[in-house]
């Protein structure tokens, strides 16, 4: 109960920031289908795992850098928002965990690169966790495209979780995710041409929404716009 009540509370207050710092223009193309859903998007800023539950009606683990939950605090709330650690060398571990909560009804967000995306621009090559939960799950995939002008990300730097970790936040401006239409996979996980298909048909997906975004945002990068969920 309190762990919702936290999580509820806390996609309150960052849909208020959203609409008062980042501008934020979100286009739904489609009705999202009821139940589990797998969201998947591109990463060009730490800032991203954070409001991609702004797109879910329901409670949204996201699937978060273990740097983020070391932090002393944070990382006891990102515990108790029920958002799933990734910590390196247990990228296994936190693909089954997000594995059993679509199972049990409830959905997930993955971001297929792994990392933030290059400051410079473009994705890093996919991994395959998100297509092998998509084929293992059969669960309706959600491709989100993100743009944000990466130039006015804020790199910000901390040793308080012990160890030094560093990132490119976005805080501030217009920032743009087109969720496209729902895409279904099925097949044998262990076969890996199917898993390499469906990888990069899911960043295939994710370029062409990121590029809508993108157009949006730069012809009207005024006004604040949320799909009514």
């Amino acid at each position: 109960m309190y762990a919702n009540f936290l999580y509820k509370l806390s996609v309150r207050v960052i849909r208020l920031y959203a609409r008062i710092m980042l501008r934020l223009d979100v286009r739904l193309t489609s009705e999202l289908p009821f139940g589990p859903k797998l969201f998947i998007a591109n990463h060009p800023s730490a800032t991203d795992p954070f409001l991609l539950p702004l797109l879910s009606s329901k409670h949204l683990g996201v699937l978060i850098s273990g740097n983020a939950f070391a932090m002393p605090l944070f990382g006891d709330y990102l515990h108790y928002c029920g958002q799933i650690c990734v910590s390196p060398g247990q990228g296994k571990e936190a693909l089954d965990e997000a594995k059993q909560r679509l199972q049990s009804g409830h959905s997930v967000g993955i971001f297929p690169e792994g990392l933030v995306s290059p400051r410079s621009g473009g994705c890093h090559p996919p991994r395959t966790g998100a297509a092998r939960l998509a084929i293992s799950t059969g669960v309706p995939v959600i491709p989100v495209g993100i743009y944000l002008p990466r130039e006015r990300s804020v790199y910000i730097s901390s040793n308080l979780s012990g160890k030094h970790t560093a990132a490119y936040w976005y805080l501030h401006g217009p920032y743009g995710m087109t969720i496209g239409e729902p895409m279904r996979f099925s097949g044998d996980v262990e076969d890996q041409n199917l898993v390499q298909s469906v990888t990069m048909k899911m960043m295939e997906k994710i370029h062409e929404l990121a590029e809508e975004s993108e157009r949006r945002v730069r012809i009207a990068p005024a006004g604040a716009r949320l799909p009514a969920m």
